[in-house]
């Protein structure tokens, strides 16, 4: 993984410490069904009312919509990003029918369960050997237009995977960066009982 290694504070599964983001790719080609496994464990996150809010569209590198997905990134993105195997633009429904109802209402927490879903999405692909890196420099109003995404939906992220690559294929500044985060202690983020962070 690292010449730095994580720790964790806490005993969890080595997955969690395992994934990170990187940008440096083979763009070793990805198939449909590999993808899709990604996206099937995606699809089985938890949501408020079983609403499942979250949505992916996504191009493959060799396939005729890859240019049409790596133009809606902004070209710091870009640079790295077409070394990718796949992106993924990812997108939650902002309205729902409850059970057992025929009218849509708000949908206060598709942002909160589209993210699990997209963490579902990121540990699957590195359990799988694949990398992820969540983007959200990409152009949204040409990404809606080009990818007809109607309203009532909000476009979040796009979503790089790729297999790990060489740094050295990176700019100087991006080699730096290019090992996995620290994450801050546990007690800065947990507390029990009321707001003492």
């Amino acid at each position: 993984m690292s010449a730095t290694p994580r720790i964790a504070d806490y005993a969890i599964n080595e997955q969690f410490i395992n994934r990170w983001s990187p940008r440096a790719f083979t763009a070793e080609p990805i198939s449909e069904e590999t993808l899709l496994s990604f996206l099937e464990a995606a699809r089985w996150a938890p949501s408020a009312n079983n609403s499942q809010p979250w949505r992916f569209l996504y191009a493959r590198r060799d396939t005729p919509n890859w240019e049409r997905y790596l133009n809606l990134l902004v070209p710091a993105n870009r640079s790295w990003a077409q070394q990718a195997s796949a992106l993924v633009v990812v997108i939650s429904k902002t309205t729902y029918a409850a059970p057992g109802a025929t009218e849509e209402r708000p949908a206060l927490w598709h942002t909160f369960d589209t993210g699990s879903a997209w963490g579902h999405l990121a540990l699957q692909a590195s359990i799988s050997g694949w990398h992820t890196h969540g983007m959200a420099g990409f152009d949204q109003e040409l990404a809606r237009q080009e990818l007809k995404v109607p309203e009532g939906y909000v476009l979040h992220a796009m979503v790089a995977i790729g297999k790990l690559g060489d740094k050295s294929s990176l700019n100087e500044a991006l080699q730096a960066r290019e090992v996995p985060s620290p994450r801050k202690p546990l007690s800065e983020l947990a507390a029990e009982g009321d707001f003492s962070l």
